[in-house]
C-alpha cells in the first residue's frame, strides 16, 4: 500500500467529511469546488445554492460526488484535503500552492493578497486539476 490511501484499486482522493463540512457552507458553492464541479459551484455561489433548494439535495447527492471524484483525480503525495483546507482558510497567502511545491506562485500570492483575489478565484476552479497533475508528475518519477 502506498503512502495515500486506496479502495481496493480505486483511489481515495477526496473525503465525504470535509464534503459535509464544506456543505454547510454550500449556498456558496464550496462542496461543487472541492468535488471537481466549478461550473455548478459558481452556479450555487450566486443563487445562494439554488435558492437553498440544490442546497438541501446536494445533501443527498455528496457520496455519488465523492465516488466521482475519487476516479477522476490521482491519487499521490499532495493530499486534496489538505490543499483544500489550506485554500478555503489561507488561499490569499498562497500556503496551498507553497504546499504543492509552488514555491514562486505562493509567494506571489503571499505579496499580492493572492494575486489580488482573482488567483484564489482560479484555483476554486482548477485545485484538483493541479494536484492531479502534481500527483501524476510524481507517481511517474518526474
Amino acid at each position: 500500500m502506498n503512502t495515500y490511501q486506496q479502495i481496493g484499486s480505486q483511489q481515495d482522493t477526496h473525503s465525504k467529511v470535509i464534503g459535509y463540512l464544506l456543505w454547510i457552507f454550500g449556498f456558496t458553492g464550496a462542496h461543487r469546488f472541492y468535488y471537481g464541479k466549478p461550473v455548478t459551484g459558481t452556479i450555487w455561489f450566486f443563487t445562494l445554492g439554488l435558492l437553498g433548494i440544490g442546497w438541501l439535495i446536494d445533501f443527498f447527492l455528496i457520496p455519488a460526488m465523492d465516488r466521482e471524484a475519487d476516479l477522476r483525480f490521482t491519487a499521490g503525495p499532495i493530499e486534496y484535503n489538505v490543499a483544500w483546507i489550506l485554500l478555503a482558510f489561507l488561499g490569499v497567502f498562497g500556503v496551498h500552492r507553497m504546499y504543492q511545491g509552488k514555491w514562486i506562485s505562493g509567494l506571489i500570492y503571499l505579496l499580492t493578497g493572492g494575486l489580488f483575489l482573482v488567483g484564489v478565484l482560479y484555483d476554486f476552479w482548477t485545485l484538483n486539476t493541479q494536484i492531479s497533475i502534481r500527483n501524476a508528475e510524481r507517481n511517474n518519477g518526474r
